[in-house]
């Protein structure tokens, strides 16, 4: 693997993170200390900020690990190196000019995407220019690909049609219509994440396949229905989002019902590659397989409360609450972010020439999981103290409700420092090694 690019992404993408989670750090302390670099950094900048970084880290994780899985497959090789070179500086200028504009106050998008809509175009060039590549790399395997294949042939096409679907706003026509225009908003962001996670659970089956050596996994009748899954979900399930939006009954019942399987073969095939596993397998690859059962643990908890959340009548007392944050968060960092660092993880353990500190780097994990388990549990409940305040108590202030939230507040940073502290330190391990790899290779293509 002589391009260096694909490391590259990876670099960016764990540098992303931090950035994310120290963005996210601000924004808590604001809760309880409102006027914490409030003169230069509003919660309406850190907001975006922290949004930007911590996308930017799944994207440039996924797309990395897919460059990078690419070369180091037998009979595969990327078929244009210089577009992985431009994609690679694209989204990065791209990424620090979204930046900038978010400093300078400067939005013009929507929620998730405030950024000017003007940077659409360079984003879209650089997924078609990882299309390209991918399509042309893999074409002529095509009749049997296994499902992490399609998953991320279907993740690719899917991010260039949704992330034009969310900028359609900008058209006369959904600018003049309110419905049409929140419910398309709402129908992209949903697909947009269904997108994304079908190249997060590509990469999760592709790590499973290699740790096991074994690809029966990823061309078994099982995969192959959980990616069909998946797919409806990237499709349809966007649509429990608008609930409280004036759509046709059936969109509600159809994403209802689409909204209950979510997960549920992922969290099945992790389970069934969990006990097939041999020992010299798990003490290997220790760090990634340890990565994956704690997405695996995390898959469980997501999937009942998104159960829970998908439910109309639940749905319209969480809907706008700090519940539906910790349905995020968890996927985010539960599901996503514990599934990327193993594969950057894995990537490493791969090669024989770098060592990685085992029993550090477990520490590392286990205080940040320990602290995102007390962070989730803390949002759960600030949700419903503010769906009961929102519901059942309309004579008390807002003012009054958050000073009665404030011991909450506290606990709230609390485990977000720990959270930090733990995926920042594990990051900083893996930058230092996946620096030490790049020194084995000669130069970028």
């Amino acid at each position: 693997m002589k391009n260096k690019y694909p490391l590259y992404f990876s670099i960016v993408a764990l540098l992303s993170l931090v950035g994310g989670l120290l963005f996210g750090l601000v924004g808590g302390l604001q809760y309880i200390l409102p006027d914490f670099c409030k003169e230069f950094l509003p919660f309406t900048v850190l907001r975006p900020l922290h949004t930007l970084f911590v996308v930017s880290w799944i994207l440039l994780a996924a797309i990395g690990g897919i460059y990078y899985y690419i070369n180091s497959e037998n009979q595969l090789t990327i078929r244009y190196p210089i577009l992985v070179k431009a994609h690679f500086w694209i989204f990065v200028l791209t990424g620090v000019g979204i930046a900038i504009s978010y400093f300078r106050q400067d939005f013009g998008g929507k929620e998730y995407l405030e950024f000017p809509s003007y940077f659409y175009f360079p984003i879209v060039l650089g997924w078609v220019a990882f299309g390209i590549n991918y399509y042309k790399s893999l074409a002529f395997q095509f009749k049997s690909w296994p499902a992490y294949y399609w998953m991320w042939a279907t993740g690719i096409g899917f991010m260039i049609y949704h992330f034009t679907e969310a900028h359609l706003w900008m058209l006369p026509y959904f600018r003049s219509h309110y419905i049409q225009n929140l419910a398309m908003q709402w129908k992209a962001g949903g697909s947009y994440v269904g997108s994304w996670n079908m190249l997060v659970y590509g990469t999760a089956l592709f790590v499973m396949a290699k740790i096991n050596q074994d690809d029966s996994y990823a061309t078994s009748k099982k995969a192959f229905f959980f990616y069909f899954l998946g797919l409806t979900n990237l499709m349809f399930g966007w649509a429990h989002h608008i609930y409280v939006v004036p759509t046709t009954p059936w969109i509600r019942y159809v994403a209802y019902a689409i909204s209950m399987t979510e997960w549920v073969v992922l969290f099945s095939i992790i389970r069934d590659w969990k006990n097939k596993l041999s020992e010299p397998q798990k003490k290997q690859h220790s760090l990634a397989y340890m990565l994956l059962i704690l997405a695996d643990v995390w898959v469980f908890l997501n999937l009942f409360l998104a159960l829970l959340i998908s439910i109309p009548s639940i749905n319209l007392f969480t809907h706008g609450t700090h519940i539906t944050v910790a349905h995020s968060m968890g996927t985010t960092i539960g599901i996503n972010t514990f599934i990327l660092l193993a594969s950057i993880t894995y990537i490493i353990e791969s090669n024989a020439n770098i060592k990685l500190n085992i029993r550090r780097l477990k520490r590392w994990l286990l205080l940040a999981n320990g602290s995102f388990i007390g962070f989730w549990v803390i949002l759960l409940i600030m949700g419903v103290k503010k769906g009961y305040w929102a519901y059942s108590t309309p004579s008390v202030l807002f003012s009054q409700f958050q000073e009665a939230m404030q011991g909450i507040y506290i606990a709230f940073v609390l485990f977000g420092i720990g959270i930090l502290i733990g995926l920042s330190g594990y990051a900083v391990e893996l930058l230092l090694k996946l620096n030490a790899l790049l020194k084995t290779i000669d130069k970028p293509n």
